[in-house]
Protein backbone atom coordinates (compact mmCIF):
# COMPACT_ATOMS: atom_id res chain seq x y z
CA UNK A 1 0.00 0.00 0.00
CA UNK A 2 1.34 3.54 -1.26
CA UNK A 3 0.12 5.86 1.08
CA UNK A 4 2.64 8.38 1.58
CA UNK A 5 0.39 11.28 2.29
CA UNK A 6 -1.85 9.93 4.28
CA UNK A 7 -2.77 9.14 7.83
CA UNK A 8 -2.30 5.35 7.93
CA UNK A 9 -6.02 4.81 9.50
CA UNK A 10 -7.65 6.86 6.51
CA UNK A 11 -5.29 4.94 4.22
CA UNK A 12 -6.08 1.92 5.48
CA UNK A 13 -10.00 3.39 5.42
CA UNK A 14 -9.82 4.54 1.27
CA UNK A 15 -8.07 1.09 0.69
CA UNK A 16 -11.19 -0.98 2.12
CA UNK A 17 -13.42 1.52 0.04
CA UNK A 18 -11.58 0.89 -3.22
CA UNK A 19 -12.66 -2.03 -5.66
CA UNK A 20 -9.69 -4.13 -4.85
CA UNK A 21 -7.20 -5.77 -7.43
CA UNK A 22 -8.48 -9.31 -9.08
CA UNK A 23 -6.03 -12.50 -8.65
CA UNK A 24 -4.42 -11.65 -11.87
CA UNK A 25 -2.96 -8.08 -10.94
CA UNK A 26 -1.95 -9.81 -7.58
CA UNK A 27 -0.46 -12.39 -9.13
CA UNK A 28 1.47 -9.57 -11.36
CA UNK A 29 2.44 -7.42 -8.19
CA UNK A 30 3.78 -10.54 -6.23
CA UNK A 31 5.31 -11.55 -9.17
CA UNK A 32 7.28 -8.46 -9.11
CA UNK A 33 8.17 -8.18 -5.81
CA UNK A 34 9.71 -11.33 -6.10
CA UNK A 35 11.62 -10.49 -9.45
CA UNK A 36 12.18 -6.93 -8.94
CA UNK A 37 13.76 -6.62 -5.27
CA UNK A 38 13.78 -2.61 -4.69
CA UNK A 39 12.86 -1.91 -8.28
CA UNK A 40 9.68 -3.01 -7.22
CA UNK A 41 8.87 0.00 -5.91
CA UNK A 42 8.42 1.67 -9.11
CA UNK A 43 5.43 -0.72 -9.46
CA UNK A 44 2.26 1.90 -9.60
CA UNK A 45 -0.62 0.97 -6.37
CA UNK A 46 -3.77 -0.51 -6.57
CA UNK A 47 -5.67 2.02 -6.42
CA UNK A 48 -3.70 3.99 -8.53
CA UNK A 49 -4.31 1.30 -10.95
CA UNK A 50 -8.13 1.48 -10.09
CA UNK A 51 -7.70 5.57 -11.13
CA UNK A 52 -6.47 4.46 -14.17
CA UNK A 53 -8.80 2.14 -15.39
CA UNK A 54 -11.28 4.43 -14.66
CA UNK A 55 -10.22 7.53 -16.02
CA UNK A 56 -9.47 5.26 -19.26
CA UNK A 57 -13.10 4.31 -19.46
CA UNK A 58 -14.52 7.77 -18.44
CA UNK A 59 -12.48 9.18 -21.49
CA UNK A 60 -13.78 5.87 -24.03
CA UNK A 61 -10.09 7.15 -25.91
CA UNK A 62 -8.98 6.06 -28.64
CA UNK A 63 -5.18 6.61 -28.25
CA UNK A 64 -3.34 6.69 -25.19
CA UNK A 65 0.33 6.39 -24.25
CA UNK A 66 2.41 5.28 -21.78
CA UNK A 67 5.92 6.19 -20.87
CA UNK A 68 7.19 3.73 -18.84
CA UNK A 69 5.83 0.69 -18.41
CA UNK A 70 7.96 -1.75 -16.61
CA UNK A 71 6.44 -5.13 -15.49
CA UNK A 72 3.27 -3.88 -17.03
CA UNK A 73 0.53 -3.28 -13.54
CA UNK A 74 -0.46 0.24 -14.85
CA UNK A 75 -0.53 -0.78 -18.96
CA UNK A 76 -3.05 -4.00 -17.54
CA UNK A 77 -4.98 -1.51 -15.87
CA UNK A 78 -5.49 1.30 -18.89
CA UNK A 79 -6.04 -1.67 -21.82
CA UNK A 80 -8.81 -3.52 -19.76
CA UNK A 81 -10.25 -0.18 -19.35
CA UNK A 82 -10.20 0.63 -23.32
CA UNK A 83 -13.40 0.35 -25.17
CA UNK A 84 -11.88 -0.03 -28.40
CA UNK A 85 -8.69 2.21 -28.59
CA UNK A 86 -4.93 1.09 -28.37
CA UNK A 87 -2.57 1.84 -25.65
CA UNK A 88 0.82 2.17 -27.14
CA UNK A 89 3.72 1.68 -24.23
CA UNK A 90 7.29 2.99 -24.53
CA UNK A 91 10.05 1.19 -22.00
CA UNK A 92 13.63 0.86 -22.42
CA UNK A 93 13.96 -2.56 -20.62
CA UNK A 94 13.51 -5.77 -22.55
CA UNK A 95 13.85 -7.97 -19.18
CA UNK A 96 11.22 -6.00 -17.40
CA UNK A 97 8.18 -5.66 -20.20
CA UNK A 98 8.99 -9.59 -20.88
CA UNK A 99 6.97 -9.99 -17.69
CA UNK A 100 4.35 -7.32 -18.98
CA UNK A 101 3.60 -8.75 -22.52
CA UNK A 102 2.75 -12.16 -20.47
CA UNK A 103 0.56 -10.32 -18.30
CA UNK A 104 -1.53 -8.87 -21.43
CA UNK A 105 -1.88 -12.65 -23.07
CA UNK A 106 -3.17 -13.50 -19.31
CA UNK A 107 -5.13 -10.64 -18.81
CA UNK A 108 -6.34 -10.88 -22.99
CA UNK A 109 -5.70 -7.08 -23.55
CA UNK A 110 -2.50 -7.95 -25.58
CA UNK A 111 -4.46 -7.13 -28.69
CA UNK A 112 -5.00 -3.72 -27.75
CA UNK A 113 -1.28 -3.07 -26.86
CA UNK A 114 1.74 -1.86 -28.96
CA UNK A 115 5.21 -1.92 -27.22
CA UNK A 116 8.15 0.05 -28.35
CA UNK A 117 11.68 -0.71 -26.60
CA UNK A 118 14.42 2.05 -26.44
CA UNK A 119 14.39 5.99 -24.89
CA UNK A 120 11.22 7.36 -24.96
CA UNK A 121 13.14 10.63 -26.01
CA UNK A 122 14.47 9.06 -29.38
CA UNK A 123 11.66 6.62 -30.05
CA UNK A 124 8.37 9.58 -29.32
CA UNK A 125 8.93 11.36 -32.04
CA UNK A 126 8.27 9.24 -34.55
CA UNK A 127 4.92 8.63 -33.09
CA UNK A 128 2.29 10.28 -35.37
CA UNK A 129 -1.08 9.79 -33.71
CA UNK A 130 -3.09 12.60 -31.93
CA UNK A 131 -2.76 11.51 -28.02
CA UNK A 132 -6.36 11.10 -26.01
CA UNK A 133 -4.88 9.77 -22.82
CA UNK A 134 -1.20 9.63 -21.47
CA UNK A 135 0.62 8.44 -18.55
CA UNK A 136 4.04 9.13 -17.73
CA UNK A 137 6.18 6.85 -15.02
CA UNK A 138 8.82 7.01 -16.31
CA UNK A 139 13.12 8.64 -14.98
CA UNK A 140 12.19 11.99 -13.90
CA UNK A 141 15.04 13.95 -15.33
CA UNK A 142 13.09 13.55 -18.26
CA UNK A 143 9.78 14.46 -17.30
CA UNK A 144 9.71 17.74 -19.41
CA UNK A 145 11.23 16.20 -22.18
CA UNK A 146 8.62 13.49 -22.29
CA UNK A 147 5.96 16.42 -21.01
CA UNK A 148 6.54 18.47 -24.73
CA UNK A 149 6.57 15.54 -26.67
CA UNK A 150 3.51 14.32 -25.76
CA UNK A 151 1.67 17.72 -25.46
CA UNK A 152 2.80 18.44 -29.38
CA UNK A 153 0.83 15.16 -29.80
CA UNK A 154 -1.80 15.34 -27.03
CA UNK A 155 -5.89 16.37 -28.77
CA UNK A 156 -7.45 19.87 -27.17
CA UNK A 157 -8.85 18.29 -24.52
CA UNK A 158 -6.66 15.15 -23.57
CA UNK A 159 -5.27 14.24 -20.65
CA UNK A 160 -1.83 13.74 -18.89
CA UNK A 161 -1.31 11.84 -15.74
CA UNK A 162 2.18 12.08 -14.10
CA UNK A 163 3.15 9.45 -11.14
CA UNK A 164 5.35 10.40 -8.44
CA UNK A 165 4.63 14.14 -8.42
CA UNK A 166 4.70 14.96 -4.62
CA UNK A 167 7.99 12.64 -3.96
CA UNK A 168 6.42 11.32 -0.55
CA UNK A 169 5.81 14.96 0.16
CA UNK A 170 9.16 16.06 0.22
CA UNK A 171 8.44 18.58 -2.69
CA UNK A 172 7.47 20.94 -0.04
CA UNK A 173 10.13 20.73 1.90
CA UNK A 174 13.17 23.34 0.57
CA UNK A 175 15.23 21.53 2.43
CA UNK A 176 15.07 18.30 1.04
CA UNK A 177 17.72 18.88 -2.52
CA UNK A 178 18.13 14.98 -3.05
CA UNK A 179 18.13 14.95 -7.15
CA UNK A 180 14.94 13.18 -7.89
CA UNK A 181 13.03 15.70 -5.89
CA UNK A 182 14.55 18.06 -7.18
CA UNK A 183 14.25 17.56 -10.43
CA UNK A 184 9.90 16.63 -9.86
CA UNK A 185 10.30 20.15 -8.45
CA UNK A 186 11.00 21.80 -11.69
CA UNK A 187 8.68 19.85 -13.47
CA UNK A 188 6.06 20.91 -10.89
CA UNK A 189 6.71 24.49 -11.92
CA UNK A 190 6.98 23.83 -15.56
CA UNK A 191 3.42 22.68 -15.83
CA UNK A 192 2.18 25.13 -13.17
CA UNK A 193 3.50 28.01 -15.69
CA UNK A 194 2.42 26.41 -19.09
CA UNK A 195 -0.38 28.67 -20.18
CA UNK A 196 -1.63 25.41 -22.43
CA UNK A 197 -2.96 23.18 -19.66
CA UNK A 198 -4.86 23.26 -16.73
CA UNK A 199 -3.93 21.12 -14.03
CA UNK A 200 -4.98 19.54 -10.44
CA UNK A 201 -2.21 17.53 -7.82
CA UNK A 202 -4.01 14.84 -6.26
CA UNK A 203 -2.42 13.31 -3.10
CA UNK A 204 -2.95 9.68 -4.39
CA UNK A 205 -0.09 7.28 -3.33
CA UNK A 206 3.13 9.32 -4.41
CA UNK A 207 1.15 12.31 -6.33
CA UNK A 208 -0.57 11.85 -9.00
CA UNK A 209 -1.09 14.94 -12.02
CA UNK A 210 -3.53 15.29 -14.09
CA UNK A 211 -2.88 17.76 -16.97
CA UNK A 212 -5.42 18.58 -19.17
CA UNK A 213 -4.41 20.55 -22.72
CA UNK A 214 -7.00 23.34 -23.21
Amino acid sequence: MKAYLLDAAVARYVFDHTTPPDALLKALEKETAEVAGESAAMQISSDQGRFLTMITQLMAPRVVVEVGTFTGYSSVCIARGLSGGRLHCFDVSEEWTSIARRYWREAGVADRVTLTIGPAAETLPAFDQPIDLAFVDADKGNYPVYYELLMERLRPGGLLVADNTLRRGWVADPAHDEQTTVEIRRFNDLVMEDPRVSVLMLPVADGMTLIRKN
